[in-house]
C-alpha cells in the first residue's frame, strides 16, 4: 500500500481524467450489458413476425442504435481520457524521479548506479504506465461486465447462469496463484536488466578503447551472455503467462458449449416458455462477456504483476533520502576560500573495512595556491570532495572560510567552491551554453575573459561558429585539451573562493599549463586554487604542496622544503626531470 500511495502521488493534475476514465467506463460497461437483452427481444419479435407489429421493430430497432451510440460515446471518452492519465502520469512520475536524483549524493548515487536509474526512469515507469492504463479502464470494465453479464444472465434462465457463476471464481483462483509464481520471476529479471544496461552503457562509453583493443567480439559475447541470463528468466516468466490465454478460452467455450446445449434442451422440451431462442443469444453473449471479462482480468494481471516489480524499485528511489543535507538556520555566505582539515578521516560506505582518508589535518590560507601530489589511489580526489560536501566526512571537520561545511546552505557552498573533475563533462549544446553553466546571465565580454583566462578563446574563434559553435554530447568533438580548458572557463565563470583543478589540465600542453596557471596567478589572487596534478611543474610554484600516501598526508610545505626532506617527493620529481642521485643527466 506504501508503495500505491507513494506512486498515486505523481498522478496529481491527471486526477479528474483518473476518475472519468472508469465512470466512462462503467457507463460503457451497461450499455453493453443492454443490447444483449434489447437484441433478444428483437429475435424474438422476428421469430413470431407474423403476429409482431411494424412499430415494434422501429422501436427495438432505434433503440439498438442509441446503445450503440451511446457505447461508442462512452467508449471513445474513456479512451482519450485513459491516454491522457496514464502519459500524464507517467509524464509526472519520470520528472518526479529526475529530481529526486538531482537530490542524491555521490553516496545515493553509487547506491543504486547509473544504470539502474536509468532502467527505473524509463523500462520501469513504462511498466508502471501500461499497469495504470489496465487499471483505470480494463481492471473496472472487466469486473463489471462480468458482474452484470452474470446479473443480466439470472434475469433471462438462473439455471444457466449458475453454470459461468461455476466457473468464474475457479478462473479467478488459476489467475491469483499463477501471479504469485510468476512475480518473483520479474523480480530478478528486472535485477538483470541493471546489468544489462550496465554492459551497454559502460561499453558506449569506452567505444573507442574497445575499438582501439579489439576487443569488440569480447564485449559481444559478454553482452550477448548477459542477454541470454535475461532472456532465460523471461522464457520462463512468460511461459506461464502464456498458459493463460489458451487455459481460459478452453475453459470459456466449455462453458459456451455446455450452456448451449442445455439452453436448446430447455428451449426444445418447454416449447419456448421457459426459455426462448432470443434468450438463449443473450445467455450467450453474456456467458462470452462475463468469461472474456475474465481473460481481460487475466491481461491486466500480467501487466500489474510485471509492473509490481517495477513500481517497488522506483518507490526505493523516491523514498530514498540524500545522505546530505542543509540544515535548518543554514549560513548563505562564504566569508573567504580557507579551508582547514581537522582530523578529518573518511570512508564510503559503512560496511568499508578501511578508511580512504585517515586523519588529515591541513590549514590553507585563502587566496593560496595549494599543489596536491600523490600515486593513484592515495585519495587525492577524495580530499578535495569533502570541501564542497559532495561527501561527508566519517569523523572530524572540514571548514571553509572558518565554518565547518555542514553548517552551510548546499547551494551557496556549492556556488563558491568551483571543481573541474578528472572526468571533464560538456552538455550538448553551443560553447556559449556550454560556459554559462558557470553563471547563466554571464555577459558575453565576461564569457570571453574567463575563456581567455583558461587559454581557450584562440582555440574557440578559430573555428568559423566561434562561441556558437555545437558541441556534442560529451564533447567528442573537441580534443581532450580543448575539453579541460572550456570546463575550466566554465568553473571560473562562477567567480568562487574556491577553485579546484583535480588533475584537469593533464592533457594540455606544459606551455598551455604554465599559461594557465600564470593567469591564475595574475587574475584571481583572492581565490584559494587547490591543483592535483600528476606533473611536479604544473605544482612546484605553489605557495605549498600537499603529499598525499595510502589516504594520508605525508608532507605539507614548499616545493624546496619537499625537495629536501620528502622521499616521495624527490623520487617523483627526480623521475619526471631525469635526475639520478639529485644531479641532472646529461
Amino acid at each position: 500500500m506504501n508503495v500505491l500511495k507513494k506512486l498515486a502521488g505523481s498522478i496529481r493534475e491527471y486526477k479528474a481524467a483518473s476518475i472519468i476514465t472508469p465512470i466512462a467506463v462503467a457507463l460503457e460497461v451497461v450499455v453493453e450489458c443492454l443490447i444483449p437483452l434489447v437484441m433478444a427481444d428483437f429475435i424474438d419479435a422476428l421469430n413470431g413476425i407474423e403476429t409482431a407489429a411494424i412499430s415494434d421493430f422501429i422501436v427495438k430497432g432505434v433503440i439498438l442504435v442509441a446503445l450503440a451510440i451511446a457505447g461508442f460515446i462512452f467508449g471513445t471518452v474513456s479512451g482519450r481520457y485513459c491516454a491522457v492519465a496514464s502519459a500524464g502520469f507517467a509524464k509526472n512520475l519520470r520528472s518526479d524521479l529526475f529530481l529526486r536524483v538531482q537530490t542524491f549524493s555521490f553516496a545515493n548515487i553509487d547506491k543504486f548506479s547509473t544504470s539502474s536509474l536509468v532502467t527505473r526512469m524509463t523500462t520501469d515507469v513504462t511498466n508502471v504506465q501500461m499497469a495504470f492504463m489496465m487499471v483505470i479502464r480494463v481492471a473496472v470494465r472487466a469486473p463489471f461486465m462480468a458482474i452484470f453479464s452474470i446479473v443480466m444472465a439470472f434475469t433471462i434462465n438462473w439455471k444457466m447462469a449458475l453454470v459461468f457463476v461455476v466457473i468464474v471464481p475457479i478462473l479467478a483462483f488459476a489467475l491469483i496463484m499463477g501471479v504469485r509464481i510468476v512475480h518473483p520471476m520479474f523480480e530478478r529479471v528486472f535485477k538483470k536488466y541493471d546489468k544489462l544496461n550496465e554492459s551497454v552503457e559502460e561499453n558506449v562509453r569506452g567505444i573507442r578503447v574497445v575499438k582501439s583493443y579489439v576487443r569488440e567480439e569480447h564485449e559481444i559475447e559478454k553482452f550477448d551472455t548477459a542477454a541470454q541470463d535475461v532472456k532465460k528468466d523471461f522464457v520462463k516468466a512468460e511461459k506461464i503467462v502464456a498458459l493463460a490465454s489458451p487455459a481460459m478460452q478452453l475453459t470459456m467455450y466449455t462453458g459456451i458449449i455446455v450452456v448451449s446445449i442445455l439452453s436448446s434442451l430447455i428451449i426444445v422440451k418447454s416449447y419456448e416458455t421457459e426459455m426462448t431462442v432470443g434468450g438463449l443469444s443473450s445467455i450467450i453473449t453474456y456467458g462470452m462477456q462475463s468469461l472474456m471479462s475474465m481473460l481481460m482480468v487475466a491481461l491486466t494481471l500480467i501487466f500489474v504483476t510485471i509492473a509490481q516489480t517495477s513500481a517497488e524499485r522506483i518507490a526505493e528511489v523516491l523514498d530514498e533520502e540524500s545522505t546530505l543535507h542543509s540544515p535548518e538556520n543554514a549560513v548563505v555566505d562564504v566569508e573567504d576560500g580557507s579551508i582547514e582539515f581537522k582530523n578529518v578521516s573518511f570512508k564510503y560506505s559503512e560496511e568499508a573495512e578501511r578508511d580512504s582518508l585517515s586523519n588529515v589535518n591541513l590549514k590553507i590560507k585563502s587566496g593560496e595556491t595549494i599543489g596536491v601530489i600523490g600515486s593513484t589511489g592515495s585519495a587525492k580526489s577524495t580530499l578535495v570532495q569533502l570541501i564542497p560536501r559532495i561527501y561527508d566526512a566519517t569523523q572530524g571537520e572540514v571548514l571553509v572560510g572558518g565554518r565547518n561545511v555542514k553548517e552551510y546552505d548546499l547551494t551557496a557552498l556549492r556556488n563558491q567552491v568551483a571543481m573541474v573533475l578528472q572526468k571533464n563533462v560538456l552538455f550538448s549544446g553551443t560553447v556559449r551554453e556550454n560556459l554559462k553553466w558557470g553563471d547563466e546571465n554571464a555577459s558575453d565580454e565576461e564569457i570571453i575573459k574567463y575563456a581567455k583566462l583558461a587559454q581557450a578563446h584562440d582555440f574557440i574563434v578559430a573555428h568559423q561558429d566561434g562561441y556558437d559553435r555545437f558541441i556534442e554530447q560529451g564533447g567528442t568533438n573537441v580534443s581532450g585539451g580543448q575539453r579541460q580548458r572550456l570546463c575550466i572557463a566554465r568553473a571560473l565563470l562562477k567567480k568562487p573562493k574556491i577553485l579546484i583543478l583535480d588533475d584537469s589540465t593533464s592533457a594540455v600542453d606544459t606551455k598551455t599549463d604554465s599559461l594557465i596557471r600564470k593567469a591564475f596567478k595574475e587574475e584571481i589572487p583572492n581565490t584559494t586554487k587547490i591543483i592535483i596534478a600528476q606533473r611536479i611543474a604544473s605544482v612546484q610554484d605553489a605557495d605549498k604542496i600537499i603529499v598525499m600516501d595510502n589516504g594520508q598526508v605525508v608532507d605539507f610545505g614548499t616545493h624546496d622544503e619537499l625537495l629536501k626532506r620528502n622521499d616521495i617527493y624527490k623520487e617523483v620529481y627526480y623521475s619526471q626531470n631525469n635526475v639520478k642521485g639529485g644531479v641532472q643527466d646529461a
